[in-house]
């Protein structure tokens, strides 16, 4: 594995603000994709409205009239001691009540363009912003499936309600059909395979459940890419001393001739944010035919320890070039980075 000597390829100082009154605070976790000659990638990107030792500022969207429009709400800490005010990326009760009271920050999808997959430049305007109250508190973690000419984008769409899927398509990344949620509350994490394998299209997708289990990868099945069902689990990360607490899926899987490659990500109790590889059966990727026992990548330089939230590393996309494997990853939760591996590799760093 080798990390991109230009890393991190994007931050915060090459992004604008989506409108006055708001801050970037971070461009990450970006879907990736081949687009003629040139790599695109889809980034989240968060903003806020600011905060203070006095008082966190929340952008939010609330419907006003026939559509929705962005509100600021201020919560002063000094009035608010029922309210956990800690984890810098929510604000939560600190009661027994469940639930997240709100978001810090405020995501949408904004396109990256290289013709090397090494210097970018982001759109000025983003490409797409939340619309509905399903996305009322942001768009986040894209991954886009090419299929037939067609790409389509999977992003986790979040509100009060929580985190739901929802899905669009594009030919050009010019214009975009929204095709609806496909998965409800609460689920996210969807990679959609790029092929159908025995007549039907499969995705991987983490729905969870607040007072039972723990997040696992499930896998399910669909005719049309829009109507998915006949779920079951798949992995849950049980036997790996690194990141027992958390797991999910990461880029979309693509096909070797061992079978399909799916990155994956893990964290521990500590919430360090690590990323495995697992390879499924060519025919039915409800098999898992081996995985990485050890991470593949960790946090280990500054740009990934030291951010918004340190100590991640977090995949949507990558782009297979030969028998290379070029991986764009978010780092600490406010930068995007690659890092590249051989096939080779990748294959030797997996167990049975």
């Amino acid at each position: 594995m080798m990390r991109c000597a230009e890393n991190p390829l994007l931050t915060v100082r090459d992004v604008k603000p989506s409108r006055p009154g708001l801050c970037v605070r971070g461009i990450f976790n970006c879907g990736a994709c081949r687009f003629g000659d040139q790599i695109l990638l889809v980034c989240r990107v968060a903003e806020s409205a600011g905060d203070s030792p006095r008082e966190v500022a929340v952008p939010v969207m609330r419907r006003r009239g026939a559509g929705l429009r962005m509100e600021v709400v201020r919560l002063l800490r000094s009035e608010h001691p029922e309210l956990d005010f800690s984890d810098g990326r929510t604000v939560l009760r600190r009661s027994g009540a469940r639930g997240v009271v709100c978001l810090t920050s405020f995501s949408h999808l904004r396109l990256a363009r290289s013709f090397d997959g090494v210097h970018f430049r982001v759109d000025e305007r983003p490409m797409a912003f939340p619309e509905t109250e399903e996305e009322s508190w942001g768009m986040e973690d894209p991954r886009v499936t090419r299929i037939a000419g067609n790409y389509y984008i999977s992003y986790t769409a979040v509100s009060a309600r929580g985190p739901a899927v929802g899905l669009m398509r594009t030919r050009d990344f010019c214009r975009f059909e929204r095709l609806g949620l496909i998965f409800a509350p609460e689920n996210k994490d969807v990679a959609i395979f790029p092929a159908r394998i025995g007549g039907l299209y499969y995705a991987l997708n983490r729905p969870v459940c607040p007072q039972f289990g723990a997040p696992q990868i499930w896998i399910c099945k669909s005719p049309d890419l829009v109507s998915w069902g006949r779920q079951r689990p798949l992995f849950s990360g049980a036997g790996l001393g690194w990141g027992g607490l958390k797991v999910g899926g990461g880029a979309v899987p693509f096909l070797t001739e061992k079978g399909w490659v799916e990155f994956y990500h893990a964290a521990d109790g500590r919430s360090r944010y690590r990323l495995g590889a697992m390879l499924l059966d060519r025919d039915d990727p409800e098999k898992i035919l081996a995985w990485t026992k050890e991470p593949l990548l960790r946090p280990e330089t500054e740009y990934e320890k030291r951010g918004f939230f340190g100590g991640t590393v977090f995949t949507c996309g990558c782009v297979r070039d030969g028998d290379r494997v070029l991986l764009y990853y978010g780092a600490a939760d406010d930068k995007i980075c690659r890092a590249d591996f051989t096939l080779d590799e990748i294959f030797r760093a997996l167990r049975h």
